[in-house]
């Protein structure tokens, strides 16, 4: 093969348990920048554009939920890829049904597309190595295997699935056929297959034919085909993003990539990398990838070490400053409305704090702080029994819809920007400094004229203030009832 073009499949929902409390099942790790100046799924997105030597790529197809659809708009729209399609799940039901609808869509137009599945949440700092490790699976691909990608391991790692070799890989990085999947090991165990030399991490990203794969679902896992299949089919356009049909959808079973197809297939090949990789499962991991000092400490944001070693001390909150003072091995990671402080030895039972905070009915378990919107964004600053107070962000151009309230009053103030007002009959623009009043029931919108962001403060006031008192009547975005915006 002398070049391919490659239809990148990014898949983008999880419910990011594993780095809460930054990560959260409403804004989870791929959407926040944890390692850089870009999220993980921007740096993702550029890392799956262009394209060089035997590689160019297609423009992305994103699989993500409906909460998330204008978020992926927004953050793709800041790096300048438009995407070639943004699939929406009705329900995540894992990576199986999630990659053969995307195969389906993709092989309406070209069968024998070539399609490069990764997941939105992964480091991989060398874009060039990667796609060489791309180029090294094209001849396996050629020939009909389904190739996947195996990471060198650096380390014994419990939190890993396993990726066996039929043989010794060698020095050219070429495609090895695979024997077997690997469950999560102990660390007895990872430590003996990092010695054989044969056993790579398995990072869940795939190279195959767009008609291959659907041929290896029509034969190892039958059961999905026709759902899927019914769930693409009758998939509609809505703002541009592409439903899918959402009693079908339910129909499909909840399962991953791995169980349904890859672990009974005879026709897949590993191609190894060692260019450097993390899927950012845990703080441990996000500690190793921002690299520690010498003390091995990192901090970052408002965050101070004071005679601290192996410690990771992050505040994500610019007015909360977070002190350490001789702590070892120890991870503490602050917002606004938690703090996480935890041994960094157990950054995988993270998840166990989220599952604590839901079976007490916390907020914070799957809510973050900064709910996002088409339009932007909008954060609780203080509660009161019969009020509240918000910072509400909006973007350039964009407006809120038209709506009332049965249960309280607002009073608005703007503090940067400039904002055009509507309340009932009457429209006028308000700036910095000045405010409006939005008497309970009146029919109202905001919306921002100008070319930078307008920011407000909003005290509502009455009975009820939840986000589902909201009747709408004008909406851009083709929203129902129930959201504030």
């Amino acid at each position: 093969m002398t070049s391919a073009h490659i239809v990148p499949l990014i898949l983008c929902g999880g419910s990011g348990t594993r780095l809460w409390p930054l990560s959260r099942k409403s804004y989870p790790k791929q959407f926040v920048k944890l390692v850089g100046d870009e999220t993980l799924f921007q740096a993702s997105a550029k890392r799956l554009s262009g394209g060089g030597g035997q590689l160019s790529f297609a423009a992305p197809v994103v699989l993500t939920g409906s909460d998330f659809r204008f978020i992926v708009t927004e953050q793709l729209a800041e790096i300048g890829i438009d995407p070639g399609a943004i699939i929406i799940e009705p329900e995540g039901r894992n990576t199986a049904p999630a990659i053969l609808s995307a195969a389906l869509h993709v092989a309406k137009a070209d069968p024998d597309a070539l399609m490069l599945v990764a997941p939105s949440d992964h480091v991989v700092p060398d874009t060039d190595a990667f796609h060489a490790a791309i180029e090294k699976g094209l001849g396996a691909v050629e020939v009909g295997k389904l190739v996947t990608f195996g990471i060198k391991p650096t380390h014994g790692e419990t939190a890993y699935g396993y990726l066996e070799l039929a043989s010794q890989p060698d020095a050219s990085g070429a495609a090895v056929d695979l024997k077997q999947f690997v469950e999560k090991p102990d660390m007895a165990r990872a430590t003996e297959m990092v010695a054989a030399g044969t056993f790579m991490w398995n990072a869940g990203i795939f190279l195959f034919k767009a008609k291959d794969i659907i041929a290896a679902f029509a034969q190892y896992a039958p059961s999905l085909t026709a759902p899927v299949t019914a769930a693409v089919d009758a998939a509609h356009v809505d703002l541009g993003f592409l439903r899918l049909e959402p009693e079908a959808w339910a129909q499909a079973d909840d399962i991953s990539i791995d169980y349904a197809v890859m672990e009974r297939a005879d026709n897949l090949a590993v191609v190894p990398f060692d260019g450097g990789w993390s899927d950012l499962g845990g703080w441990d991991a996000v500690w190793r990838e921002l690299g520690p000092d010498a003390d091995g400490v990192v901090t970052s944001g408002e965050a101070t070490s004071i005679e601290c070693k192996d410690s990771l001390l992050r505040s994500d909150s610019e007015h909360l400053e977070v002190v350490g003072i001789g702590l070892e091995n120890t991870m503490v990671i602050a917002m606004n409305d938690a703090v996480l402080v935890a041994d960094m030895s157990r950054a995988q039972d993270v998840k166990k704090a989220v599952a604590a905070l839901k079976a007490k009915g916390s907020g914070q378990a799957t809510m973050f702080p900064k709910d996002h919107r088409p339009w932007g964004w909008f954060e609780s600053l203080v509660v009161g029994g019969r009020f509240q107070v918000k910072r509400i962000h909006v973007h350039p151009g964009a407006a809120l819809s038209l709506q009332s309230h049965f249960h309280r009053s607002e009073h608005w103030i703007v503090v940067e920007g400039t904002a055009r007002v509507t309340v009932d009959d009457d429209v006028r623009l308000v700036t910095e400094n000045q405010s409006v009043y939005i008497p309970l029931g009146a029919v109202h919108r905001m919306e921002n004229p100008g070319k930078v962001p307008m920011v407000l403060i909003e005290v509502q006031t009455g009975s009820y203030v939840g986000e589902d008192d909201i009747i709408r009547y004008e909406d851009v975005y083709a929203r129902g009832q129930g959201a504030k915006g």
